[in-house]
């Protein structure tokens, strides 16, 4: 079989500053010189790799024995990786195929042309891998300005056009209906007892649909997505600080969170899941409109680190304290377990049962009688109160003004802290200066908050409207006792010997 020559020709995307394969073809001709050639062409396949159809053809003829040379417009058309590069030199050689460049002229049959050779595919991959990293660079200054990155609309939103900084880019727009269900499953889901499978319960039980998805049907995995994500809140100073203490990059000046605009949460190529931690995240403030009232969206979001942090709480069938009982030895859930015996339910630690004694347990507390227990404790310590005041905090601009100030405060003695430890003498002494004289600014401007204070609205409702709900206790589903627990108490610590119940009031 008579040996021919191989053009191979590569073109990764249609741009105007690139060579086409068409005319990498016509320069490679003029090396056959007359002889009889085959082309292989790979149109829209990157130089990162070799898997391409025609490049693995070529691959396949030479090891048939029937290509004597192959040739190309440049090498960075055959790979820009040099293992890969080197791995096609050791196979041409084991086939006496010849290698030619048409714009580098090697002579791959000579020890210098291959360290030439070798030298350039080593500039070759520099080249690559210097593209992707402004491409990442590109990518994440763009995303920490605010403009969209791609990826699929979230349920409420509907994507549109728009215009950032004079860039065309597109941002979200609210869907009406689709917010609404969005507002209705964090209301349900910021409820102590309410859990995702309730909420799913919930919408399938009012022929409440998701269109965006096959069959409109709706599972736990997707509420829990909405409930994590950022996009639907209405950012104001909370949800800087929130973001701030669970250790992510924040973007934005504090007077920038307004409460009405979303925002976007992007994490770097080496952390993991925005779970507990947010270190390692960036948070961004979109050009969207939020859907989710700041201060549900913090109690719902609590609510999953607490519930990642801690056992599963209680079936609100089991006990109308699920969720509020920890063990005081090791600060873990108190789950409930059925006996066959007169008793029938007690409270036991789970950690002490997941861990064969991790932690050494409170025994066996009897729930019938700890429950009565709690409840007098509610009733007693109701009777002090009058009144009960709830307050509703108007937003008064010069409260937020305020806030605003001393957030920018604390950030920059934060700042200053962390140069401490590579300081010297001198720098320490400035540092210590200006750290003094900030912490005295954040002092007055909290006595400016104090004195303010007073002056903020508020609404009040009689305390008969408690104490009537705990006088028809025994008639109140478990679902309203959890609520009113919820209302009342923060945590309930107990071992065999001593009961301690934080209270809200």
């Amino acid at each position: 079989m008579e040996k021919i020559d191989a053009i191979y020709a590569r073109q990764s995307v249609d741009r105007v500053d690139s060579i086409s394969i068409e005319s990498q073809i016509e320069f490679c001709k003029y090396e056959t010189r007359g002889e009889q050639f085959k082309e292989y062409k790979d149109k829209g396949y990157s130089g990162k790799n070799t898997d391409r159809p025609q490049f693995q053809e070529m691959l396949e003829a030479i090891r048939n024995g029937e290509i004597k040379r192959v040739i190309c417009y440049k090498l960075d058309r055959i790979s820009r990786s040099i293992l890969d590069f080197t791995t096609l030199m050791e196979e041409l050689q084991k086939y006496n195929v010849e290698f030619v460049s048409c714009t580098e002229k090697f002579d791959t049959s000579t020890p210098m042309g291959r360290a030439m050779l070798n030298i350039c595919i080593v500039f070759a991959q520099l080249e690559r891998e210097t593209i992707q990293q402004r491409v990442t660079d590109a990518y994440n200054a763009r995303s920490r300005k605010g403009f969209y990155m791609g990826g699929r609309v979230p349920y409420g939103y509907r994507l549109e056009p728009y215009m950032l900084d004079g860039k065309k880019t597109s941002h979200y727009v609210v869907e009406p209906e689709e917010a609404k269900i969005i507002n209705l499953i964090y209301s349900l889901y910021a409820e102590p007892q309410i859990s995702y499978g309730d909420i799913v319960k919930y919408l399938i039980e009012n022929g409440i649909t998701n269109d965006r998805v096959k069959k409109g049907c709706w599972d736990r995995n997707r509420i829990a997505s909405m409930i994590k994500n950022p996009i639907y809140v209405k950012a104001n100073l909370d949800i800087y600080n929130f973001f701030k203490g669970q250790g992510a990059e924040i973007h934005n000046n504090p007077e920038d969170y307004i409460g009405t605009n979303g925002c976007y949460l992007y994490a770097d190529k080496n952390y993991g899941r925005k779970t507990i931690s947010l270190e390692g995240h960036h948070v961004v403030l979109a050009p969207h409109e939020g859907i989710v009232p700041a201060d549900i969206w913090l109690r719902a979001r609590l609510k999953c680190l607490n519930n990642k942090q801690v056992a599963k709480p209680l079936k609100a069938k089991n006990s109308w304290l699920a969720g509020k009982v920890k063990c005081g030895k090791c600060g873990y859930s108190l789950n409930i377990r059925k006996a066959k015996t007169q008793v029938g339910r007690y409270f036991i630690c789970s950690r002490h049962m997941q861990t064969n004694n991790g932690c050494e347990g409170v025994g066996g507390i009897y729930a019938g009688e700890f429950e009565n227990f709690i409840l007098e404790q509610m009733k007693e310590h109701l009777k002090p109160f009058n009144t009960l005041s709830e307050t509703i905090h108007v937003e008064n601009p010069k409260v937020n003004e305020i806030n605003i100030k001393i957030t920018k405060i604390q950030d920059e003695i934060e700042k200053l802290l962390d140069k401490l430890a590579d300081a010297d003498a001198t720098l320490m002494n400035y540092i210590s200066g200006r750290v003094k004289s900030l912490d005295s600014k954040k002092q007055k401007l909290q006595e400016e908050l104090r004195e303010l204070e007073p002056l903020k609205n508020t609404k009040h409702c009689n305390v008969d409207e408690i104490t009537n709900y705990m006088d028809k206790w025994d008639k109140l589903t478990i679902e309203d006792k959890m609520t009113v627990v919820d209302a009342l108490i923060t945590v309930i610590k107990a071992t065999e010997t001593d009961i301690e119940i934080t209270w809200k009031i």
